[in-house]
């Protein structure tokens, strides 16, 4: 399977079977056996062999290997920073969004009729 992309429509149990994958495959290539890793990350091994098959993962033991692996850094990636850029900042005057709101649907002006003054 190739990267993530934004307009990934795959099933979660399929995204969740390939990033199993990746970390098998990272696990591996630094000859990490899963009874270490899942030592290191304080979880245990069933709970990292779920993790690496992609059966259902908990965000908690995801995050614990991934700090086990000292590859945490990386949760950046999964969710982009929402920080407004400097000049959104000025449009909105130096106030950044505290809540979100549905979008208000404009009138529709009643159609212009015979007979009617405007």
């Amino acid at each position: 399977m190739s990267g993530f992309t934004p307009q990934d429509a795959r099933a979660p149990d399929a995204i969740a079977r390939e990033m199993g994958q990746k970390l098998e495959r990272f696990r591996l290539s630094r000859n990490i056996t899963q009874q270490q890793l899942a030592t290191d990350a304080g979880i245990s091994e069933r709970t990292l062999r779920r993790l690496e098959s992609g059966d259902n993962p908990t965000l908690d033991s995801l995050i614990r290997v991934l700090i086990a692996l000292k590859i945490q850094g990386n949760i950046d990636l999964l969710i982009p920073d929402s920080r407004i850029r400097p000049i959104e900042r000025v449009r909105t005057k130096g106030t950044e969004r505290q809540r979100s709101r549905s979008t208000k649907t404009a009138k529709q002006p009643k159609p212009w009729e015979w007979g009617t003054k405007e």
